[in-house]
């Protein structure tokens, strides 16, 4: 699930104009539409010198606007499709019984939608303008969340597949929606967007050699068989989709305003899928044998979620929570703004569940190696929403240490 933005580079109007760097006292940032596990559309503009001067936007359609504000309701989608999944598993059941072919491929179309909307030249000149910042962020997301997967999933003692699960979600790159999530922050959205990319870029070396390193003692890890399927579900459509970009830019533009509710959907799918198959195998087991057909839908979801369901809500919750908060505190440690410290924070928190849930299902015999993954696609988005709307009306951050 990641949402993709788009760097509009402007022409220097005068000599007052300000380039992007973590120093720029005041950055405007003008939504676009927004996409799902890929990241979200967004123009940013350089500031004027003069604050009350910033560059004129162009009105959008009312039917992209629609487009857009369908697609931010990906928190909505994955909770809705997870309670139909708990209540009914069966309607997912055509999309589950064709796995892990379709995993794969959802994930493939949800990372190409991300690749049509990314120019990679500009995002190499805001690496080559901000290369401390952005490496800090990249360190901080590949040594927080897989060190608390597996510290999380030890406290709670969790059994070796949900361990593995759990920490396998935890090597995962920045995750889908963290850009839009910045964004409705206020924090520093170009920082976001490269830390996206270049985590995801990252995966296929660290998501799996961090995974047999931490997980192999839980079960055994194949960590060229995930650089491989990494490279061939998340790198390969970005790429892709960047190429087809920049050869057919005329076509891409028709099909932009579309790619985001599509790639929302796709993840939404994902996820609500994965969460079923699990459902289905938890009712099966000992666990889900006290669920009898005559029980209301609200109990029958309550007395899931007292067993090993809850037991993965609660690892999900304290591993995104703890996320969050040590992403913020390390920023600080390191001196930056509260603009960077935002982006830092909810870019470590929240991570590639699509990516989880598509190696876990590929790679693994138990299929609980993929409900953690799948229970963060819903969680981490309400998760981030919430810190966002929240940190939005503490007003704006740029005056903020």
């Amino acid at each position: 699930m990641s949402i993709a933005l788009k760097l509009f580079p402007v022409p220097s109007l005068s000599k007052t104009h300000l380039r992007l760097s973590p120093s720029i006292p005041r950055q405007r940032v003008f939504p676009s539409s927004f996409s799902p596990g890929s990241r979200n559309f967004a123009r940013i503009r350089c500031a004027h010198e003069k604050p009350d001067h910033f560059p004129a936007t162009v009105a959008k359609p009312r039917w992209e606007e629609a487009l857009s504000a369908a697609a931010s309701l990906y928190p909505v989608y994955v909770t809705v499709g997870g309670i139909v999944a708990c209540v009914k598993p069966s309607t997912f059941s055509w999309f589950v019984a064709r796995a892990p072919v379709s995993y794969s491929l959802a994930l493939g179309f949800i990372m190409l939608a991300m690749g049509v909307t990314l120019e990679l030249k500009d995002l190499f000149d805001l690496f080559r303008q901000r290369p401390l910042s952005i490496l800090f962020g990249c360190v901080a997301q590949y040594t927080i969340m897989p060190a608390l997967g597996l510290l999380i999933s030890k406290i709670l003692g969790l059994p070796p597949a949900l361990s593995v699960g759990l920490i396998l979600l935890g090597c995962c790159p920045g995750g889908t929606a963290s850009n839009v999530v910045t964004l409705i922050a206020n924090g520093d959205v170009p920082l976001s967007i490269v830390m996206t990319v270049c985590t995801t870029l990252g995966a296929v070396v660290l998501t799996p050699f961090l995974t047999k390193i931490l997980a192999g003692s839980y079960v055994p890890v194949d960590a060229v068989k995930l650089s491989i399927s990494t490279l061939q579900v998340v790198v390969a459509p970005v790429l892709l989709g960047s190429c087809i970009q920049s050869s057919f830019p005329a076509s891409v533009r028709i099909a932009t305003p579309f790619a985001p509710l599509f790639a929302v959907l796709a993840s939404s799918l994902l996820a609500c899928s994965v969460f079923s198959e699990n459902v289905v195998r938890l009712k099966s087991s000992a666990v889900g044998a006290s669920l009898t057909s005559d029980l209301s839908p609200f109990l029958r979801i309550q007395s899931l979620f007292s067993g090993e369901l809850g037991l993965v809500v609660l690892a999900v919750l304290l591993l995104h929570s703890a996320g969050f908060l040590v992403g913020y505190v390390a920023a600080a440690v390191a001196g930056f703004r509260e603009p960077q410290r935002r982006a830092v924070s909810i870019e470590v928190g929240m991570q590639n569940s699509s990516l989880g849930v598509v190696l876990a299902t590929a790679h693994f015999s138990s299929a609980l190696v993929a409900l953690p993954a799948a229970m963060s696609a819903v969680i981490m988005n309400v998760m981030g929403s919430s810190l966002a709307f929240f940190w939005r009306r503490m007003g704006p951050c740029s005056s903020r240490r």
